[in-house]
């Protein structure tokens, strides 16, 4: 299997995840979800991503579509990637093992329907405002907050481009 075969095996719709999650789930695993966008991968995005797979075995990441960057009011620039680049970009990283692109503004059914062990989140939310706290915390799971890299962000990324 070539690189890009196995990069491309990560890209997954919720269905297929769900079947290998609950196979991964019969061997003992913990599954961690997250979610954002991730526009311009920077090490930020690296850096909470990796901090995020330790949190457990399987990382699986929730990525908004296009459609989904459109209702968020990130601007009209955004997303500057579209949904397939920054999929590929996302699965290219070692450690996050399943990437699934979801059309809603919030990822809550997706959670539902993967129901993960813990669910992280940046530490500029409070767990009452993550999208999916009530489903994973109701089953015992947790939910962890993750500092971010100081000075790194699409947005800031974006503006000194502009020269802004």
């Amino acid at each position: 299997m070539s690189a890009r075969d196995i990069v491309n095996a990560k890209i997954t719709s919720r269905e297929t995840a769900h079947f290998r999650l609950a196979s991964a789930r019969f061997f003992g695993k913990k599954i961690v979800f997250t979610n954002g966008v991730f526009d311009l991968m920077h090490l930020g995005h690296v850096d909470y991503l990796a901090k995020a797979k330790d949190c457990g075995d399987i990382l699986v990441v929730g990525m908004n579509s296009d459609s989904s960057v459109k209702m968020l009011n990130k601007g009209t620039t955004r997303p500057l990637q579209d949904q397939t680049s920054r999929a590929t970009v996302l699965a290219s990283l070692q450690f996050v093992d399943y990437v699934i692109v979801f059309d809603e503004e919030t990822p809550y059914e997706l959670i539902k329907s993967l129901q993960p062990d813990v669910l992280v989140k940046g530490a500029d939310y409070k767990v009452e405002q993550i999208a999916g706290h009530d489903i994973v915390l109701s089953k015992g799971g947790e939910v962890k907050l993750i500092e971010f890299v100081e000075g790194y962000s699409t947005s800031a990324i974006e503006r000194k481009i502009l020269g802004q």
